[in-house]
């Protein structure tokens, strides 16, 4: 799903890719656009993820009466996945998206 994003993120934005290699940007200028993207969309969700955990793990131990534990490492592993989905799948689209010739990019509809 991330890599669809990305992806679409990428097609929807030719025209801008295409001025910004216009004016002068190297292809790894691009690349670390999209690829910190792709990372800060992967982060936030997954701090959001480990958030609602929490609060569900809190919600289930006063409802439910089960005890839950949610272990600090169980956190950092669930965090470090999100981070490396969107390392993954977020460098295929930067890559192709640095790769675009800037005047095609330009004349894209």
């Amino acid at each position: 799903k991330h890599y669809i994003y990305t992806y679409i993120s990428q097609e929807e934005r030719i025209k801008e890719i295409g001025t910004r290699m216009a004016i002068g940007a190297k292809k790894m200028d691009i690349v670390v656009q999209f690829l910190s993207e792709a990372v800060l969309i992967s982060v936030s969700g997954g701090f959001i993820g480990i958030f609602f955990g929490v609060v569900m793990a809190k919600l289930i131990e006063q409802i439910a009466g089960i005890m839950t534990i949610v272990s600090f490492f169980s956190v950092f592993i669930a965090f470090g996945v999100s981070a490396a989905v969107g390392v993954v799948f977020g460098y295929s689209p930067a890559k192709r998206a640095s790769e675009k010739d800037p005047i095609e990019s330009l004349r894209y509809e």
